[in-house]
């Protein structure tokens, strides 16, 4: 039996407690925020999404950052085993459209409860309102905790499980990072990930609220297609967000830094650029005297019609039997790529994620130790790793908290 020291109470950290508790060990965890799983409330817009049931080898295709090294926790922990915990925990489960797998009820509440009763079942001592300020080391053997106060905890093996920096109201304030650097684990540059993103057109403010669905969305540096995918979008004040949107975020985040890039809508991608063009033939003889912003209302989002109609260069007065062939083809290839410059993501307020964090070539990929310190174990969305929205991110914390812990019982 070993003293272990969880810092962080959020999903990874929990998680290690129960783990670690199960195992037989004493634990404790410290946690700043007056309540354990603050950010894990708000998943999922409170429905909590907690894995994905895709099949096995599928689950590596929706991890952003350094799939690879995921391998072996994964395997030692997978989706299946998430559902089959929680399930043993007392929690109800569903699984909805995308595999997306969620408590039964829709309240992300009984999975922080069920966390929170295993642990205060199997003695874990939670210290709520507590800082830790530094991670004791002494030849490059961690050894305990200090506290804010300067109270100093001891114990056989530290959990780091401290978050990132999206949604600092909930407390993730990038202190893991802190705490990593000041032992000199490297760290990566942090960004934010599956986020809002800004867009420079003084006409996209206009279309604020309006969704579309199953349009098409690509990206472009140049030439280069950085990204191309078929979803949901939605229009905001500063931008455009959606499904579509924060899966782009995670892939051209960091290309943003370096400049604005070129996107482009296809608001009909389930038509050729022909059949299109035969569609607004036949609304065109239909309406042979209407005006032209009369007879493309069918075709389009009435929010939209005013912007189309702006950048399309026909005169929303002008009788569709004059208008020429050019003239229609453009507004098809309109259609077809709606322009607008990316400028920046939002900010990590309004970030699902952190992409970046502490490296992981540091990490021992089996049991999440660290190369540089001995007993110091690295978990959760502190590290770098990131994933695609569907419960993915939550699984990682599942899968490398139950790795950690299983380094601790292999070196005992």
């Amino acid at each position: 039996m070993a003293e272990v020291i969880i810092i962080g109470g959020g999903a990874a950290g929990m998680a290690a407690a129960v783990f670690a508790a199960e195992a037989g060990h004493k634990v404790q965890v410290f946690e700043k925020n007056e309540k354990l799983g603050r950010k894990l409330f708000i998943t999922g817009k409170g429905r909590c999404n907690f894995t994905n049931a895709c099949e096995t080898e599928e689950f590596f295709q929706y991890i952003v950052s350094n799939p690879k090294f995921l391998y072996s926790a994964f395997y030692g922990f997978t989706n299946q085993a998430a559902i089959e915990f929680f399930e043993r925990l007392g929690v109800r489960t569903k699984t909805e459209r995308g595999n997306r797998v969620f408590p039964s009820s829709d309240h992300s509440s009984d999975i922080i409860r069920s966390l929170e009763m295993r642990m205060k079942k199997l003695g874990v001592r939670i210290h709520l309102k507590t800082r830790v300020e530094k991670i004791l080391v002494k030849e490059q053997k961690a050894y305990g905790v200090r506290l804010s106060g300067n109270t100093e905890v001891y114990g056989d093996y530290l959990i780091l499980a401290a978050g990132g920096c999206s949604y600092p109201v909930t407390g993730s304030d990038g202190d893991g990072y802190r705490i990593a650097e000041e032992l000199q684990i490297p760290v990566k540059p942090l960004s934010p990930a599956l986020v809002p993103l800004v867009v420079k057109e003084d006409y996209i403010p206009m279309l604020q609220g309006l969704s579309l669905r199953n349009v098409s969305l690509k990206i472009l540096d140049h030439k280069k297609v950085l990204y191309e995918e078929f979803g949901e979008l939605l229009f905001t004040h500063f931008g455009v967000s959606g499904p579509l949107v924060l899966k782009a975020s995670s892939y051209i985040g960091k290309k943003l830094e370096q400049g604005a890039l070129k996107a482009f809508i296809d608001l009909k991608p389930a038509l050729s650029f022909e059949q299109l063009d035969q569609r607004l033939v036949r609304d065109f003889e239909a309406g042979r005297n209407k005006q032209f912003k009369n007879v493309i209302h069918g075709l389009l989002p009435s929010k939209l019609v005013p912007v189309m109609l702006a950048l399309g260069g026909i005169p929303s007065e002008k009788k569709v039997n004059v208008i020429t062939k050019e003239e229609r083809q453009e507004f098809v290839a309109l259609i077809k790529a709606f322009p607008m410059t990316l400028l920046k993501t939002r900010g990590f307020e309004e970030a699902i994620i952190t992409q970046g964090g502490i490296d992981i070539r540091g990490i021992n990929p089996s049991t999440m130790e660290s190369k540089k310190i001995r007993h110091l174990h690295v978990i959760g969305e502190v590290l770098d790793l990131d994933a695609l929205t569907g419960g993915f991110n939550l699984q990682i914390a599942w899968s490398t908290a139950y790795a950690a812990v299983q380094g601790i019982q292999e070196e005992l």
